[in-house]
């Protein structure tokens, strides 16, 4: 009897629970888990509300974009390209180490940007260098009648920039100089030489091409008259002549290499102060660059170190450029 009452007690607790189920089922106000939303207004307050992560995105490496790094150019108002900037930060690490002080003039004849050192403007003996802002006048005043040169002075301009010599200097500025022999130190500014200074107390016969000095500022405004403002055929003249020096100016500039199509008057002497290394030039197809490079080595030094500094900062600027 108890046993059949606990079966019948059993059978009414399932009826009850399977109709307490349908119930449900059929009330609109329940709902199912699988339809219950997963927001952050479901979940009970204290609990996470960040969804669950599925596996793929778990396993997922966000993707994301490196920048660019920008280009190092140290000198981004030049008017130059990153190389060439480079370039000169190479050159002015390279001179001060060097012998003495170094200045330095590059110029694009083509966008008209130009680079100098901190010794771009300081005077240094012009030594040799002169002998082409000579030659630029003799010519400019045999063509406006004011000279006549023979076939023996164009011989000796040739001396001038082939081989600078300078026995062929002498006599032709003993010959030109005028009666004040102020006739090549008047003229000297108009070619860009706007600070040569003659200098005193060396030579009776005053002023005289050995002794004067300029700055690279100087020789890079004579190197862009010859090529820029020059008479066409004058220039066509001298151009190449400063492209097929003898062996004895193939340095300075000459460093670029064979590839830059150099041109150039290079100037050296021991002077009042020690021995000055010059080279003026051009570089480049169509001359577009021109380097002015003056080392006064102040005593700190020879013919042979300012011969290799010289060389060595057309090297670092132009070699391998072209």
């Amino acid at each position: 009897m108890i046993r059949a009452r606990r079966i019948a007690a059993v059978l009414a607790a399932v009826l009850t629970v399977l109709s307490s189920a349908a119930c449900g089922l059929d009330d609109p106000t329940v709902s199912s888990g699988a339809d219950r939303p997963t927001t952050a207004a479901t979940v009970p307050v204290g609990t996470s509300s960040a969804p669950a992560k599925s596996s793929a995105s778990a396993s997922a490496k966000p993707t994301t974009t490196k920048a660019k790094p920008k280009q190092d150019c140290p000198y981004p108002d030049s008017g130059f390209d990153c190389d060439l900037q480079r370039r000169f930060k190479a050159a002015e690490a390279y001179v001060a180490k060097r012998p003495g002080t170094v200045g330095i003039v590059v110029r694009d004849r083509q966008t008209g940007a130009v680079w100098r050192n901190e010794h771009a403007d300081e005077h240094v003996w012009t030594a040799s260098t002169i002998k082409l802002a000579m030659t630029v006048n003799l010519l400019l005043r045999d063509r406006d009648g004011d000279i006549t040169l023979t076939a023996g002075d164009k011989g000796l301009i040739e001396r001038m920039l082939h081989s600078s010599d300078d026995e062929a200097a002498d006599s032709l500025w003993f010959k030109y100089a005028g009666s004040d022999h102020m006739a090549f130190n008047n003229a000297f500014p108009q070619y860009g030489m706007k600070s040569v200074l003659p200098q005193r107390g060396f030579t009776k016969f005053y002023p005289y091409w050995g002794f004067q000095k300029c700055t690279p500022e100087d020789l890079d405004g004579l190197i862009n008259y010859v090529l820029g403002k020059l008479p066409s055929d004058l220039r066509g003249y001298i151009v190449p002549k400063m492209r097929a020096v003898a062996a004895n100016q193939q340095w300075g500039v000459w460093g670029a290499g064979s590839a830059a199509q150099p041109g150039n008057k290079d100037g050296w002497s021991e002077e009042q102060g020690g021995w000055v290394m010059n080279s003026v030039g051009f570089v480049g197809p169509g001359e577009r660059y021109t380097l002015a490079v003056m080392n006064s080595l102040k005593g700190e030094g020879g013919y042979d170190e300012g011969q290799a500094t010289d060389t060595q900062v057309a090297a670092l600027i132009f070699k391998g450029r072209f």
